[in-house]
């Protein structure tokens, strides 16, 4: 660090050390400031979003498909109260984010209760671990390098930095560099034998199962020759073209069929934070394989294998003998889950969410597109994690472990700055994207690569769904009906509406010959939606 360095310069150049690229934020003041003039000097560039929560959603997003950390910068009190929603969503999706708070330094706390909350204490149930720094003598720089390497340790997560305005602008030391530690590869002996005796082996990858892991989670199933599913934050892991592919597993019904054949399961890099909160249903035995215990295990492994997954998998495919799998039986077993789960147009206007989802794909492919895409909460989820058709890790973003709300919008726009030759696609439901509408002016400010594609059903469908019989006050599900590409003309972006195929097909034409940010809000049919949940929930 130069001369005259300030303690908002050694948190920027901790930050760059780590491999942040891209700050994400509402600033106020304090702190706010001072590290994003330092961040543009280190070279981070700084992104304005409208909410908190939008913020950190962005730099999560960014964090899982890059693999490197991102941060947020927000100011005190509600900054951070803002910000918590987006910090659970980064806690169960394992994402590194490194959110920089404004900080009350002592002196400070002695007079002053404006706009103070206890911030350690309100994000310490979503966060790895915390710091402060908020007198002169703090070593700021240097918590920030032991925050960035904490939130990178697997299992990976968010962490807190208080920083005052006080040490943002105080003379800093330079920063020390915090080594990543190593893992050493575990015995395999006793996971060889148990595959060794599995005729009917299945592979169930995680979100552990990375870019970097795919290839050997691939490979140990080519090898074996048997079924590999994934759940949704491992979409693409398998690819779903590839004739392994098994389906998308969340511990429940859909897939049932086909895991219930099987004599052992391995789960790759599967967090339990990924399944559905129901009893494990299966009596062949587990062979886990990630990179750290879990607190909650849905059943005991029989062997337990926590290390480098590349190395791991890799050691046993070494000279595995192929299973007793048949390729028929595979794909017939895939056909059935696929069918079990498309949903036709329920009688209603609009189109049914299968062709939505669908439809899209091939408009991307007849543009020559490839693009990322970002999938809310809702009924609409199913849809777009069943059949949109992935073929890395990264392809689909989805807020699975705490399955927020108004997540897509803000994820496919830290994807597309991330990676902007891609762009990305937002599938939202008309109430998640009523919860971070501010996120269309960031993306028509910003001019990304991005077309949102909206389920217009004007209702919360799959809180509708759950009602069953009870009598509920008039407006409680639902409300009158948005024009979103008003909205998002409003904002400065193209907005298209369809209410048929044919309407549908030649926006989505429109919208991703655009370039810039586009918006198709189209009319869904949502009547076939109870039956896809059935099919998936039992």
């Amino acid at each position: 660090m130069s001369e005259g360095s300030t303690g908002a310069d050694a948190v920027a150049q901790a930050m760059r050390a780590a491999g942040v690229a891209r700050a994400y934020g509402v600033p106020g003041g304090g702190s706010s400031l001072d590290l994003i003039a330092a961040c543009k000097v280190a070279g981070i560039p700084f992104i304005l979003a409208r909410q908190e929560t939008a913020a950190v959603v962005m730099a999560a997003a960014e964090a899982e498909v890059s693999g490197r950390p991102t941060a947020v910068v927000v100011t005190r009190g509600p900054g951070v109260a803002n910000a918590v929603n987006g910090m659970a969503i980064a806690s169960l999706e394992r994402n590194p984010v490194l959110l920089l708070a404004d900080g009350f330094g002592a002196t400070e706390r002695a007079y002053a209760n404006h706009q103070y909350v206890d911030h350690a204490a309100l994000l310490r149930p979503v966060v790895k671990a915390s710091a402060a720094a908020l007198e002169p003598e703090a070593a700021a720089g240097a918590m920030t390098a032991t925050l960035l390497a904490t939130a990178m340790a697997e299992p990976r997560g968010p962490v807190l930095l208080e920083l005052s305005g006080k040490v943002a602008k105080a003379p800093a030391a330079a920063v020390p560099t915090v080594a990543a530690g190593a893992q050493g590869l575990p015995d395999v002996t006793a996971a060889r034998a148990l595959l060794a005796r599995a005729r009917r082996p299945v592979l169930v990858a995680g979100l552990e199962v990375r870019a970097p892991e795919a290839a050997a989670f691939r490979a140990l199933a080519e090898a074996l020759g048997c079924p590999a599913l994934v759940t949704y934050k491992a979409k693409g892991a398998m690819p779903d073209a590839h004739p392994l592919f098994g389906g998308v597993f969340t511990a429940s019904h859909a897939e049932a069929a086909l895991v219930h054949q099987a004599d052992l399961v391995v789960l790759v890099g599967a967090d339990p934070v990924e399944f559905f909160a129901q009893p494990w249903r299966y009596d062949a035995p587990v062979l886990e394989v990630g990179t750290a215990p879990r607190p909650v295990q849905y059943r005991a492994p029989e062997v337990a294998l926590h290390g480098p997954l590349v190395e791991v998998l890799a050691a046993l495919a070494a000279d595995v003998a192929p299973s007793a799998w048949r390729p028929a039986d595979i794909a017939a077993a895939r056909e059935t889950w696929a069918a079990s789960l498309r949903n036709r147009a329920g009688g209603n206007a609009g189109l049914s969410p299968t062709d939505v989802v669908e439809l899209a794909q091939a408009a991307c492919r007849r543009a020559g597109r490839h693009p990322r895409i970002g999938v809310d909460a809702g009924a609409h989820m199913f849809p777009c994690t069943s059949f949109w058709q992935a073929e890395q890790p990264g392809d689909l973003l989805i807020s699975n472990g705490l399955a927020s709300m108004g997540y897509a919008l803000p994820a496919a726009i830290g994807a597309a700055l991330y990676d902007p030759a891609r762009g990305a696609v937002a599938f939202t439901g008309d109430g998640g994207l009523l919860m971070c509408l501010g996120e269309l002016a960031t993306a028509c400010a910003l001019g990304v690569k991005l077309v949102v594609v909206v389920f217009n059903d004007a209702t919360l469908s799959l809180i509708d769904i759950k009602k069953e019989q009870r009598d509920m006050p008039s407006g409680s599900l639902g409300w009158p009906e948005v024009d979103f590409a008003a909205v998002m003309r409003g904002c400065g972006g193209l907005g298209l509406r369809a209410r048929d195929a044919g309407e549908y097909a030649a926006a989505l034409d429109q919208a991703l010959a655009h370039g810039g940010p586009a918006l198709v809000d189209v009319l869904v049919d949502p009547g076939s939606y109870p039956a896809q949940i059935r099919a998936l929930r039992g």
